[in-house]
């Protein structure tokens, strides 16, 4: 990243003052759509830049440390935007689809019940509790969401929520394009797609019952990037990747991070792609899901390179009866055998497929996984979900477990033991009971898998 020569202070003072006097094109030509304008420079912010741009538009956003701005204009201002010499990239503000309560009495969820998901990337066992040696302590989790519900002290322990680094952040393109951090909103949500994520990494309490994870000590800092009604823009994403990254160059610097973000759209965002290079650059590692588009391809960021993506697979002892006769209780009273044998695995239909210039990394369970979600606001309650949402918190929770055991490793270095340990699954079709009418089959081709199936005790053996 280049040194800049105009101080983050004083381009924040230019930019302030284009967003109150800055000429918009779209008083000309009323008619005209406005459109949230992510736009990343191939020189540094300046003043004259951000005049120029001015002239053109709003300035909302601007990020020196990405020589990237964000502007509100009018729809046909892109191609004359994009024409422009200082301009690198630009694009269409991009869409992304993810009261007093009681405390958790458990410290940790180590010890607790072990759900086919967790079995199934093996992490634990059915009968023997946690099968590795590495449970995410020292390792910070950034989930980047729709945040956590008011009742989140009722699932998680209070310390595995690291509350002083928690953030929110809003606006966007669909909110005249600026990016606001409203005051603790993170602790606010009413979607419970942020919650039902973190509960895959790091465990829950089902009633009373503690519910292994895939890192259950990790400490999780949630970042709401998406709204309550579970969707957001890139700019907005891209600013809370940003933070975590800076936690990690500066408070954080002596710890492992991880990013996992359960989201995607159709198209890679300049913004969002530098703010994705520039947190690699510090060293952190960002996992995100590979999209629920099917053959129509991934989505992004997770068809990006550098993000460790995850498709979503499922289990054939689905809705089965195991040995006590019970199809219903499956999830938690039946036993995944150890992921050696990939006939006992599909590929969801859902699961977005990997096209030309896609990158799709591995798969983890993303089908009728229970977590918490509720209906009712302050009302506890559990659901099965499926999507690559609930995969991807998989796979960060094993690169949590890698970076405690290494925390010298990057995230090139966990991508590669990642795909070198999975499980091969090839192309081919599975007979799989749902929970009520006949059974479905489930077919998918190379395109679909990745490297495979991800396995934490795999992984975690490769991991020098």
């Amino acid at each position: 990243m280049n040194t800049h020569c105009t101080s983050t202070a004083a381009v924040m003072a230019a930019a302030g003052a284009l967003l109150v006097g800055g000429a918009s094109a779209a008083r000309s030509a009323p008619a005209d759509k406005l459109i949230g304008i992510n736009v990343v420079l191939n020189t540094h912010v300046t003043n004259a830049i951000l005049a120029d741009l001015g002239a053109r538009g709003k300035v909302r956003d601007v990020i020196p440390a990405l020589d990237a701005v964000t502007i509100q204009a009018a729809q046909s201002q892109l191609d004359v935007i994009r024409g422009l010499p200082y301009v690198q990239t630009a694009n269409p503000d991009a869409e992304r689809k993810g009261s007093p309560v009681d405390t958790v009495a458990a410290s940790n969820f180590s010890n607790g019940l072990s759900t086919w998901d967790q079995d199934a990337i093996d992490v634990t066992d059915f009968g023997r509790g946690r099968t590795v040696p590495y449970d995410g302590s020292g390792v910070y989790v950034a989930v980047l969401d729709t945040g956590l519900l008011d009742s989140w002290r009722q699932y998680f322990p209070q310390e595995r929520i690291a509350t002083q680094y928690a953030k929110c952040f809003s606006g966007g393109g669909g909110d005249n394009g600026n990016v606001s951090e409203p005051t603790n909103c993170w602790q606010h949500d009413q979607h419970s797609h942020g919650t039902h994520v973190t509960s895959s990494v790091i465990g829950y309490s089902l009633g009373g019952t503690p519910i292994n994870g895939a890192a259950p000590k990790a400490t999780i800092i949630p970042v709401k990037v998406l709204k309550n009604a579970g969707f957001g823009w890139s700019s907005v994403i891209a600013r809370g990747i940003m933070y975590v990254a800076e936690l990690k160059a500066g408070r954080l610097s002596a710890s492992p991070v991880v990013i996992n973000m359960s989201l995607s759209g159709p198209s890679l965002d300049a913004i969002e792609k530098a703010a994705i290079d520039y947190a690699v650059a510090q060293g952190v590692i960002v996992v995100a899901a590979a999209g629920n588009e099917g053959d129509a391809g991934m989505g992004f960021p997770g068809a990006y390179a550098p993000v460790i993506s995850a498709a979503a697979s499922g289990w054939v002892g689905e809705w089965q009866p195991g040995a006590d006769g019970n199809p219903f209780n499956w999830w938690f009273a039946d036993n995944v055998a150890d992921p050696t044998n990939p006939a006992d695995f599909y590929i969801t239909d859902f699961s977005s497929r990997e096209k030309a210039g896609q990158d799709l990394d591995v798969a983890a369970p993303g089908s009728w996984v229970v977590g918490p979600f509720q209906l009712q606001s302050g009302k506890t309650s559990f659901f099965f979900l499926g999507g690559t949402s609930m995969a991807s918190p998989h796979v960060a929770g094993i690169a949590a477990l890698m970076m405690q055991k290494n925390p010298t490793l990057n995230a090139a270095d966990v991508e590669a033991i990642l795909e070198g340990s999975a499980v091969p699954l090839g192309p081919g079709c599975r007979t799989v009971a749902q929970p009520s009418g006949p059974a479905q089959q489930f077919c998918w081709g190379a395109d679909a898998t990745g490297s495979g199936l991800a396995n934490a005790a795999s992984a975690l053996a490769a991991t020098p």
